[in-house]
């Protein structure tokens, strides 16, 4: 529909339609961002020379970090591999390090900001690698959430405990509201850290985290979960029903583990005789439910270490990983395979390409800072109030 039609209707689009029709930008979202600059063409064969040559140039100055769902021409050049919150505190160890370069998306360079000193500047090669998880959950949308959870009586009663794949914004709203971090390694003693302040816990923005942990792990029933959505008035809650939950679970989740199904594990089951089903806790409810093994991107990697020879594995978690993983192995004799027949890598991770990595690299060696992810102040002191409560966690 064009504008003349539009006001011929007397129609006024919302913000969220102009957004994703492209024709406005939300400066708060990690979406619809563009990125400056001329890049190599993706098809020179000169990329990685001139990527080392870059690095090397920087030297000392430039501390690269690669996160494990990055592409093999990317993770070469990282000092560091890891999940995100390994790569923030491996970045906060590094205070030599003008520059930190975060190969990863928008809340993992934002959490690599409020960890490092003030001198240190993060740089996202490509300001367009985001994460659909974090957009699930904005700041307005959350604290419309509590106003819901005040008037309902039990917002005195909430500890609001938010997951390291989170924005800024919302680690600051977790450490404002007395709430903490988690991972997906430690969101266990994160719970139980919660259910000891309060008697309730809003988990952002990743309801299948929330639920597994807390029916798998913490002996919880389904019936103590709610999911509050976002797009719904009241989320879509009644106040009793809110009132009767234990999990008030915000309705985001990762759109590449959010793929894996039911079907997905008895089809491999069927394919592979005798397969080991092992699947990261962002999974749906009933694939973790049907899965062998349970665990991080950590647990995952010293899972198939540990595997014996001649093991077989289906890996529920991103592709680039499972597919690294397997040829790692293969010498070993461990077959290890992409639980879901369908490909599926994650899109915002692999905007970070070599042409991206090379032009960011090219440009500090240049002088010229590009795509620093700075959080304000204010932000920074609240999100980071937030993540020391879970470095605190016994």
């Amino acid at each position: 529909m064009t504008t003349a039609q539009t006001q011929e209707l007397d129609v006024q689009p919302t913000p969220l339609a102009l957004l994703l029709l492209g024709r406005e930008a939300d400066p708060k979202s990690e979406r619809g961002v563009e990125c400056p600059g001329d890049l190599p063409s993706p098809s020179d064969p000169d990329l990685v020379e001139r990527a080392r040559a870059a690095k090397e140039k920087l030297g000392d100055k430039v501390f690269v970090l690669g996160h494990h769902y990055q592409r093999d021409e990317v993770i070469q050049f990282a000092d560091v591999t890891g999940d995100s919150f390994k790569l923030a505190r491996d970045a906060a160890a590094r205070p030599e390090a003008e520059y930190i370069v975060f190969c990863g998306v928008h809340f993992m360079a934002e959490s690599a900001d409020i960890l490092t000193g003030d001198e240190q500047k993060v740089v996202l090669p490509d300001l367009a690698a985001g994460c659909s998880m974090a957009d699930m959950a904005t700041a307005e949308q959350v604290a419309e959430c509590w106003d819901v959870l005040t008037e309902a009586g039990i917002a005195e009663q909430v500890v609001p405990v938010s997951y390291m794949n989170s924005s800024a914004d919302i680690k600051a709203f977790t450490g404002k509201h007395g709430g903490t971090i988690c991972t997906s390694s430690n969101a266990k003693r994160a719970l139980d850290w919660a259910f000891e302040q309060g008697e309730k816990v809003l988990f952002l923005p990743d309801q299948h985290l929330g639920r597994n942990t807390a029916v798998r792990d913490m002996g919880m029933s389904l019936d103590d979960c709610v999911v509050y959505n976002p797009h719904k008035p009241n989320g879509g809650l009644t106040a009793d029903e809110l009132r009767a939950a234990k999990m008030i679970l915000w309705r985001g989740h990762c759109s590449v583990h959010g793929r894996f199904s039911l079907d997905s594990v008895n089809d491999v089951r069927e394919r592979i005789p005798g397969v080991n089903v092992l699947v990261h806790p962002e999974c749906k409810h009933e694939v973790v439910a049907a899965a062998d093994y349970v665990g991080s991107t950590e647990y995952i990697i010293k899972a198939l270490e540990a595997a014996p020879a001649g093991s077989k594995w289906a890996i529920g978690t991103e592709l680039n990983l499972v597919r690294r993983l397997a040829n790692r192995f293969a010498p070993e004799g461990k077959e290890i395979v992409f639980l879901d027949k369908t490909v599926c890598f994650c899109s915002t991770m692999n905007r970070i390409d070599l042409p991206h990595l090379v032009w960011a690299l090219e440009s500090l060696a240049e002088g010229k800072l590009v795509n620093r992810i700075e959080v304000d102040k204010e932000t920074e002191a609240f999100a980071k109030l937030a993540l020391e409560r879970m470095l605190a966690l016994p």
